[in-house]
C-alpha cells in the first residue's frame, strides 16, 4: 500500500477532499493537511517521514515544504496538481479535477 499525503494551504477544502476521494481505494493509505499554522491540521514532520508520495495544490505549498523539510523530503516524490484555492469541500468540479490529475502520478 502506498501512503498519500494530500496539502494545501488551510486543510480546509482541497487537501481534505482528496483525502476523502483517495481514502475509498483499498490500495492506498491517504491523510491530508495544510502548510498555514491556520491549518486545520498543519503538517508535520511525521507526516512528511510516512508519505511514499506528496501531492500539492499548489506551488506554493511545494516550496514551504521544500523550505521547512528540506532533508525530510530527499527521495520523495512531491507533484503539483496546479488546483486554485477556488472550491469548496466536494464541489463536483474539484472532485473531477482531482480525479483525472491524481491517477497519472500513480502509476507504477
Amino acid at each position: 500500500m502506498k501512503n498519500l499525503l494530500f496539502i494545501c494551504s488551510r486543510n480546509q477544502w482541497r487537501s481534505p477532499t482528496a483525502e476523502t476521494i483517495w481514502r475509498k481505494h483499498a490500495d492506498f493509505n491517504v491523510k491530508s493537511a495544510g502548510t498555514s499554522p491556520k491549518a486545520r491540521r498543519t503538517v508535520s514532520p511525521a507526516d512528511i517521514r510516512w508519505a511514499d508520495v506528496i501531492f500539492t495544490m499548489e506551488s506554493k505549498h511545494k516550496n514551504r515544504l521544500k523550505a521547512e523539510y528540506t532533508r525530510l523530503l530527499d527521495h520523495k516524490p512531491i507533484y503539483v496538481l496546479d488546483i486554485p484555492d477556488n472550491y469548496q469541500y466536494m464541489d463536483p468540479e474539484l472532485v473531477q479535477e482531482l480525479e483525472s490529475l491524481v491517477p497519472q502520478y500513480l502509476k507504477d
